[in-house]
């Protein structure tokens, strides 16, 4: 029988929306801060060669051009001020996510609760910045070297550095806004306001290929419907769920007696989200880009490398699902899913899966399990990654159908619906709350006199 917290919840309507101002705000709030960053793609960073910008884009559109413009939402394409976008945040990130399993003192700045939080988002700033620094520098010199620059010289490439460490750090600062004053997860959705915004682009060319005769009409009917059939697979797959059967003892406290209960340890078929594809594609993409913008004048080694690792490349397609794989098993066993916390946590509540000892026993099991849920979703998340490449190389596709990108696209949308019900149902309990204090305040009054 279902509980009252889920009869609710299933009969959440959406008209309540009207109803809830705190909820509109914050959408409102929401959309004019992503209104804000998709105007800041078109501010162009200043020296910069229009000309020669849309030439050297219109060249490499197909393979590392497409990919950087689905992140940054079109800005490295017009060359604006968020052209780093929010990545260099999200390495950092998760640069610091992962020191945070293996550098002693940062396992007890996690230990330490709020005050250790922000002492490692202090050191995720601090890396995006160095690593903004990094890449601006890189892209700088690559533009200069390509003769997209009015003026060459330090000149150009100082003002070009600190606009877009400025716009990238800018971009931080609009996603934790958005994050604490908005709805849903700011620097999610801007990633997913960047790619969305560069779809109706992409499906105009796709469409206007077919049009003239290069794809044929079943053909894009085909892939119409293939796009449909990935976009559901990865709902499914980003809901299933590995439940564990867990059992509370009988408890006494006091002098009352407490019968044990029963509940369940859900453990998703991809713990690790869409991080693997994320961190698989920002290393493959460092030699393809470096040796894009420096129109093959690195070192050989680096030129072989971007090669051989590039775009369409069958070595390109092995080394991602390779790097994907290895990413899901890294980040989940020591981030998303630590074994070792979950089965002393389960201990100190007295909790315990049956037939199962509790702490080593339970954390052996639970490693058990969750390298077989990975199996699947290692595959799952590389098979999503790879479907696109083999489109694009075997029928020659116009646009970049990214895997990783819809994979970003489904996530982030069922989070923020997700967080939309959270807010409607909890303004749905103040509302109830509110009507039941009411009633009991209509029931007090004078009483009546006693009999006597």
């Amino acid at each position: 029988m279902a509980s009252a917290a889920e009869q609710m919840a299933a009969n959440l309507s959406w008209g309540a929306l009207a109803k809830a101002t705190d909820l509109r705000q914050r959408i409102f709030f929401t959309i004019g801060l992503l209104i804000v960053y998709r105007l800041g793609t078109y501010i162009p960073v200043p020296g910069i060669d229009g000309d020669a910008l849309r030439d050297f884009v219109r060249e490499a559109g197909q393979g590392i051009g497409g990919m950087l413009n689905m992140f940054t939402g079109g800005a490295i394409g017009r060359m604006g001020i968020f052209a780093l976008g929010i990545m260099p945040y999200i390495s950092a990130s998760i640069i610091v996510q992962l020191l945070g399993t293996m550098y002693e003192p940062w396992k007890n700045l996690k230990k330490e609760g709020e005050l250790g939080r922000k002492k490692l988002n202090q050191y995720t700033r601090y890396g995006t910045v160095l690593l903004a620094v990094f890449q601006s520098y890189g892209i700088a010199v690559s533009l200069q070297a390509g003769d997209m620059a009015h003026t060459p010289g330090w000149f150009f490439i100082a003002g070009a550095v600190i606009t877009l460490v400025g716009g990238t750090m800018f971009l931080m600062w609009l996603g934790e806004q958005i994050t604490a004053r908005g709805i849903g997860n700011g620097i999610s959705l801007i990633i997913f306001v960047g790619i969305v915004a560069e779809i109706p682009a992409a499906m105009a060319q796709f469409l206007a290929q077919g049009r003239s005769g290069a794809i044929s009409t079943p053909l894009i009917l085909g892939i119409i419907v293939l796009v449909i059939a990935v976009i559901m697979f990865v709902v499914f797959m980003e809901r299933a769920l590995r439940k564990i059967h867990i059992q509370y003892p009988r408890r006494q406290v006091g002098m009352k007696v407490y019968d044990g209960g029963s509940s369940h340890l859900p453990i998703k078929v991809n713990p690790a989200g869409v991080i693997p594809a994320i961190f698989a594609s920002s290393i493959l993409l460092l030699p393809t880009t470096i040796g894009t913008f420096s129109g093959g004048s690195a070192n050989p080694v680096l030129s072989a490398i971007a090669l051989y690792l590039g775009y369409g490349q069958p070595l390109h397609a092995v080394a991602l699902a390779a790097l994907i794989v290895f990413f899901s098993y890294f980040y989940t066993q020591n981030v998303s899913f630590k074994v070792d916390e979950v089965a002393e946590n389960l201990k100190n509540q007295n909790g315990f899966i049956p037939g199962i000892r509790p702490g080593k026993k339970t954390e052996d099991y639970l490693t058990w399990v969750v390298n077989r849920v990975l199996v699947l979703g290692s595959a799952y998340l590389a098979a999503v990654c790879l479907l696109p490449e083999f489109l694009i190389a075997k029928l020659g596709l116009p646009f970049y159908f990214g895997g990783t990108s819809v994979l970003i696209v489904v996530s982030v949308t069922m989070d923020t619906i997700n967080q939309v019900q959270s807010h409607l149902l909890a303004h749905q309990y103040e509302s109830l709350i509110e009507k039941s204090q009411l009633r009991g305040k209509r029931k007090t009054g004078p009483r009546a006199p006693a009999r006597r």
